[in-house]
């Protein structure tokens, strides 16, 4: 009981500390990138920096993924979790752009890709771990609070600055405020690591003392081109869509409040923030949902009123542009109708996988698959100039909600009696 409860709780506290990592430099760095890049670049500056960590994932989720199938998820996590935190520290600790010119901004891309990669490899091992932990019944319940840590992140962060930039100003916050939001989360990291050196174990090694379930040797080979391809390619089908959702209506609509529903960016921040909220506390229901519905059913049915709901909220909120009470309620709205569906994905993306692949196909499907959804900044404006501004939007919501129920509609079904077959 003790090492479920440490594997779980290290699965959604660590994957809080995890978000809060991937999430500082779209929202803290921002309102201090001339620091860093200087006046010329400031603009596209954290667009770049983001896109960095977001293209490290993939590989990072390949070389972590492999070891942790190979060497154990708990020593994998550790060691993830502790390049996490350097990479966090030493972007603390960067000159400013007045000191190096443009070998800040080269240190500070390069140490967001590294860091990517460190991140990956920490949720590659940590949420299937606290998964082979879990009981078939529960699987789903702690899945949806462990994805529920990322919106939870993104607020605590969107109010951290908000305040930050309120108490110190803007002058001082961009001179040395944001540092302490990169010290926070790698200290933060630090702990987390101390919390699985000492109190997590593997799953079947601690249930039974001497059998090595790693024993039989996986490659990616064999998840992406193999035996287990099938199950890769529907998968990475499905996190393509939820992906493409992500960018619009978290990335891309935070930057919409600013320039085109002309809110500042401290209201933004805060209109995010409250959004984030509406959106964990829903994703944190949706994992048990689709065990009580079934996986493939709540995937199916939740992607249709993405497509619907999702596009609706955000044509009325770039349409109507109904003051800061109606965004943020806009904003909740925009969320909890699409990105909510990330909560069975932990445990979705599990099952499909045997113990001795089961980090590399969950880590290569959930990474991957962000690649061409992180480029958004440069295909959209592309489709946005054939089809309109938001029109282009609205498309990629329901192109995201067909991969997301295409990929699930070509999975088993897992209705609630089949997901207690499943072993894990």
């Amino acid at each position: 009981m003790t090492h479920r409860r440490s594997a779980v709780t290290g699965g959604v506290v660590g994957n809080y500390v995890d978000q809060v990592n991937i999430f500082l430099p779209a929202l803290a760095l921002a309102p201090a990138m001339k620091t860093l890049a200087g006046p010329t670049a400031a603009a596209s500056g954290t667009a770049i920096v983001v896109m960095a960590m977001l293209l490290g994932r993939p590989v990072g989720a390949m070389v972590f993924g492999r070891i942790a199938d190979r060497a154990g998820r708990t020593h994998t996590t550790a060691l993830a979790i502790a390049g996490t935190a350097a990479c966090s520290l030493l972007i603390a600790c960067l000159p400013t752009h007045q000191v190096l010119g443009g070998g800040t901004f080269a240190l500070l891309v390069l140490l967001r890709f590294v860091g990517g990669m460190f991140i990956a490899g920490e949720y590659s091992a940590a949420v299937p771990l606290a998964m082979e932990w879990s009981s078939a019944r529960h699987r789903g319940l702690f899945s949806g609070l462990i994805m529920a840590m990322a919106p939870c992140a993104q607020a605590t962060i969107a109010f951290l600055t908000a305040a930050m930039l309120a108490v110190l100003g803007p002058e001082d916050y961009a001179a040395w405020g944001w540092r302490l939001a990169f010290v926070a989360g790698g200290l933060a990291s630090c702990a987390m690591f101390v919390f699985y050196r000492r109190r997590v174990a593997d799953a079947v090694r601690a249930v039974q003392p001497g059998v090595d379930e790693f024993r039989t040797r996986g490659s990616l080979r064999e998840v992406v081109m193999g035996r287990w391809a099938g199950a890769f390619w529907r998968m990475f089908c499905l996190m393509s869509g939820l992906w493409l959702m992500t960018q619009m209506v978290v990335l891309l609509l935070g930057q919409r409040l600013v320039t085109d529903a002309g809110l500042s960016a401290g209201t933004a921040s805060v209109v995010m923030g409250i959004a984030s909220i509406g959106q964990a506390v829903v994703m944190a229901l949706t994992g048990h949902l689709s065990t009580l519905m079934g996986r493939r059913r709540y995937f199916v049915v939740a992607t249709v009123v993405a497509a619907i709901g999702g596009s609706a909220a955000w044509l009325w909120m770039m349409g109507a542009r109904p003051g800061v009470v109606g965004l943020a309620v806009g904003a909740v709205l925009a969320q909890v109708l699409t990105v909510t569906a990330y909560g069975p994905v932990g445990a979705y993306l599990s099952e499909g996988f045997p113990a001795h692949v089961r980090s590399t196909g969950y880590g290569t499907a959930y990474s991957a698959s962000i690649a061409l959804p992180a480029l958004y900044p440069y295909w959209l404006p592309a489709l946005s100039g054939a089809a309109g501004r938001n029109t282009a939007v609205v498309l990629v919501i329901v192109a995201g909600s067909l991969l997301v129920a295409a990929g699930a509609a070509l999975g088993p079904r897992l209705a609630p009696s089949e997901i207690e077959q499943v072993e894990v």
